[in-house]
């Protein structure tokens, strides 16, 4: 007998509860209308049985597909070398898994790739999507738009004119700039008065955050102490070399992300610079991978990533749960804003 014949059938579980195949069917995809003691022995049967429910029928009955699209703005190189994204990756796994429903992976490099996603968010396989590290002319907001697929945001979109007011921007974020700020001023309770700042990709929103939080503390910096970099540990490398012919006097620097401020302290290291006697670093997100094998371990603003990864995907869930439409939401729905905090270890 082969696997597809011993495979238990929708018949069976309804032979085995007594019901009709129909009742059977309601109850196994999800449908309404059917008494709660015939509920329970069909599912008892579908347990008894080993019955795996047909998807293709489910989705008839329920409309819902039980997959969510996670869509990263980003190369493959860089999903899977920056520890960020596994852990938002993680904290979505979670919830999802939770809830019975599958997570579907899409990762963009170029124009190709965002015509790809459009056309298969668009197909009808998923949901709804989770969109994070998006860049600010990033065509891919409104190709979801376009699709009609429910959304949640990683981070704060960056959209504020145009075609794009249009797309609903319901997100999951945290603090940048308020952490960005007790950062700085940490630095500057340590006597430090020639602070440096290593930014994010400034086509970020998070990376613009943290920056605008930097010049609130520091009104009157110096221009020649920002020093662009883009969140990886190469930019961060390139950007402390910028920042020491520039002005050889800095005494602390404030980095956009971890890994930046990894590649900082090699440079510092090389260089000849103590940290933190000669120079103070903090680094921003406290990836433990990370801070705590920094030598020296890294001062970090902490912003809790897998718990944002759960926080994207239970407000998709919700509205999914709720309908997609303004009304069935009750309204706008909310984003949410999670605080940071700064936790010291030996580099500042």
């Amino acid at each position: 007998m082969t696997e597809t014949a011993s495979r238990p059938t929708l018949e069976a579980v309804a032979a085995r509860a007594g019901v009709s195949r129909a009742t059977a069917s309601r109850v196994v995809n999800g449908g309404d209308g059917v008494r709660e003691p015939l509920v329970e022995r069909v599912r008892r049967a579908v347990e008894e049985l080993g019955y795996v429910p047909n998807q293709a029928a489910r989705s008839l009955v329920t409309r819902r597909h039980d997959a969510v699209a996670v869509v990263i703005a980003e190369p493959e190189t860089r999903v899977f070398a920056d520890p960020f994204f596994a852990l938002q990756l993680r904290g979505i796994s979670k919830e999802l898994t939770a809830h019975d429903s599958q997570l579907v992976l899409l990762l963009t490099e170029g124009r190709d790739d965002h015509v790809r996603v459009g056309r298969y968010l668009a197909g009808g396989h998923v949901d709804g999507a989770l969109v994070f590290s998006l860049h600010l002319d990033d065509p891919l907001p409104g190709l979801i738009h376009g699709a009609g697929v429910p959304t949640v945001f990683g981070g704060r979109p960056g959209w504020g004119h145009g075609a794009r007011n249009s797309v609903p921007s319901v997100y999951v974020d945290c603090d940048n700039r308020g952490g960005a700020r007790e950062a700085v001023r940490h630095l500057v309770g340590l006597g430090r008065t020639r602070i440096a700042h290593i930014t994010g990709a400034l086509d970020q929103t998070s990376a613009v955050d943290r920056l605008d939080g930097f010049r609130d503390v520091m009104v009157d910096g110096d221009p020649a102490l920002v020093a662009e970099g883009d969140f990886t540990p190469a930019g961060g490398e390139r950007a402390m070399r910028e920042l020491l012919e520039r002005r050889p006097d800095v005494d602390a620097v404030f980095a956009a992300n971890d890994l930046s401020a990894s590649g900082a302290l090699r440079v510092l290291r090389e260089r000849g610079r103590r940290v933190p006697d000669d120079v103070a670093v903090i680094g921003f997100d406290d990836m433990l991978p990370i801070a705590e094998q920094t030598d020296p371990p890294l001062t970090s603003v902490r912003q809790d990533i897998e718990e944002m990864g759960r926080l994207m995907a239970r407000l998709l869930l919700r509205r999914l749960d709720r309908g997609t439409g303004e009304e069935s939401l009750g309204g706008d729905p909310s984003s949410v804003v999670l605080p940071t905090t700064l936790v010291r270890r030996a580099s500042a």
